[in-house]
C-alpha cells in the first residue's frame, strides 16, 4: 500500500495515470536546478543538457526497438496522436478517407469525429466495429482500406479493456496497401515487448505518465521515410519537425522510466498479471452476476475491466474510496460522464452491467496484500448496492 499522509492508499487505476518511480524522481531533479541550461544554447553549459537529452532519447528507443531519430518529443499522447494523424492528412491531400475503431482513446475518436463533422471538409471517416470480446474483425478491416485511405489510426491496447489489437497484421495489411498506419500505444509501451525494427508501423504515439514517467511528455515515433508535416510550427528544435524549447527535466525522466520499463518487462508479464488474475478471479467467483469485459488472453497484464449488474459504477467507487481503495469507472477521459462508456457500448455490453462497470488496472508497485484487501471489501460493497437497486431480484 503507497502512504499518502496519513492514509494508506491501494491504487489500481494505473491506466488513468501511474505513480513517478522514484528513480525516475531523482533523474529528473538536477535538471529544475543545477543543470538548467537550455539544450539549444552554443555554450558547454546547455551543451551538456542536450547530450543528456540524447541520452533520454536513446533509451526509449531501446524500448520500442526505434533508433533515436525516430523519435520526437511532444508534450502528451494526445499531442502525438493529433500530430500523427493530422501529418497524414496533409501528407497526402488527395485521399480521403480516415480508417480507425469505434473504441479507440478520445485523444483519437474526437479528433476523427471533429474532421468527419467539419462543414466542407474533405475527409469522410470509417470507425470499425469490435465484437463483445473487444477484438477487432480482420476481414472487415481489409475490406474497409480503401485506394482513398490516407491514415489507418488503431491503438495497440484498450485504455479500458487492455484488450490488445493485432498490430503486426493489421499494419502489415495497411503496409502492402501503400497505406500510412498509425497506433496509439500509450497503455501498450511498458507493458508487452514492441519491437518496430519488426512491426510495420509508420506513427506511434507514447505518453510518461503512462510507465511511471511524469505528465506533461509524450513521444511520436516517426520511421524513416515516412512523409512528415509539422503540428507546431516554431524554432529548429526536434530537427524542426516540432517547435518550442524542450521540457528538459521531463524528457530524462521519461528516459529513466522507459529504461526501468525495458528491465521490468518480465515482472509485468508475470507477478502483475498474477495479481490481476487473482484479483479477477477472487471477485468473479465471489460475485454473482460479474462478467469481464474483453479476451481473456488478448489483454494487457494489468488490466481488468468487470461488470457488475444492477449497480452504478459511481456508487461502487464512492464506496470503495472509502476504504482508500482507487478504481476507475472507465478511462480517466471519460469518467466525468454519466452515460457507459463508448468502448463498453460498442462491445455490446449489456445496458445492466454498462452501467456498473469497474476498471482495475495494477503495475509493479502493488501487493498481494493489497488484492486480498479489495478481495475482502468489494464483494459487500455489491451485495449492499443491489440491496437497494429495485432491479435486482437475487
Amino acid at each position: 500500500m503507497a502512504a499518502q499522509g496519513e492514509r494508506s492508499v491501494i491504487y489500481l487505476d494505473n491506466n488513468a495515470t501511474t505513480r513517478v518511480a522514484p528513480e525516475v524522481l531523482e533523474a529528473m531533479l538536477p535538471y529544475f536546478c543545477e543543470r538548467y541550461g537550455n539544450p539549444s544554447s552554443m555554450h558547454s553549459f546547455g551543451g551538456r543538457v542536450a547530450r543528456q537529452i540524447a541520452t533520454a532519447r536513446e533509451q526509449i528507443a531501446a524500448l520500442i526497438g526505434a533508433s533515436p531519430e525516430e523519435l520526437i518529443f511532444t508534450s502528451c499522447g494526445t499531442e502525438s496522436d493529433s500530430t500523427a494523424i493530422l501529418s497524414s492528412l496533409q501528407a497526402s491531400p488527395e485521399k480521403r478517407q480516415i480508417v480507425t475503431t469505434r473504441v479507440e482513446h478520445p485523444a483519437v475518436k474526437s479528433l476523427c469525429e471533429q474532421l468527419d463533422s467539419l462543414t466542407g471538409h474533405k475527409h469522410r471517416l470509417s470507425m470499425l466495429p469490435v465484437g463483445r470480446d473487444g477484438r477487432l474483425d480482420r476481414q472487415q478491416f481489409q475490406e474497409a482500406l480503401s485506394d482513398e485511405t490516407a491514415i489507418v489510426s488503431v491503438m495497440w491496447a484498450n485504455n479500458e479493456t487492455g484488450v490488445i489489437f493485432p498490430i503486426e497484421e493489421l499494419a502489415q495489411i495497411a503496409r502492402n496497401r501503400g497505406i500510412l498506419f498509425h497506433t496509439d500505444a500509450v497503455q501498450a509501451v511498458g507493458k508487452i515487448p514492441i519491437d518496430l525494427q519488426r512491426i510495420p508501423v509508420d506513427l506511434l504515439s507514447i505518453s510518461g505518465h503512462k510507465l511511471h514517467g511524469p505528465k506533461g511528455i509524450g513521444v511520436l515515433y516517426v520511421r524513416k521515410g515516412t512523409p512528415f508535416v509539422p503540428f507546431l510550427i516554431g524554432g529548429h528544435q526536434e530537427h524542426g519537425r516540432r517547435g518550442g524549447t524542450e521540457n528538459v527535466a521531463s524528457i530524462i525522466g521519461l528516459g529513466k522510466a522507459c529504461e526501468l520499463a525495458a528491465a521490468r518487462l518480465a515482472e509485468e508479464n508475470n507477478r502483475v498479471r498474477r495479481l490481476r488474475d487473482r484479483l479477477e478471479g477472487g471477485l468473479l467467483s465471489s460475485i454473482p452476476n460479474a462478467m469481464l469485459n474483453g479476451h481473456q488472453q488478448e489483454r494487457l497484464p494489468n488490466t481488468c475491466s468487470i461488470s457488475f449488474e444492477y449497480v452504478e459504477g459511481e456508487a461502487i467507487l464512492l464506496h470503495l474510496d472509502e476504504h482508500n481503495i482507487c478504481a476507475s469507472s472507465g478511462s480517466a477521459c471519460t469518467s466525468g460522464s454519466l452515460e457507459p462508456s463508448h468502448v463498453l457500448r460498442a462491445m455490446g455490453v449489456p445496458f445492466t452491467a454498462a452501467h456498473g462497470s469497474i476498471r482495475f488496472s495494477l503495475s509493479v508497485y502493488n501487493t498481494e496484500e493489497e488484492i486480498d484487501f479489495v478481495l475482502e471489501k468489494l464483494p459487500p460493497i455489491i451485495a449492499y448496492l443491489r440491496q437497494l437497486s429495485p432491479f435486482w431480484k437475487g
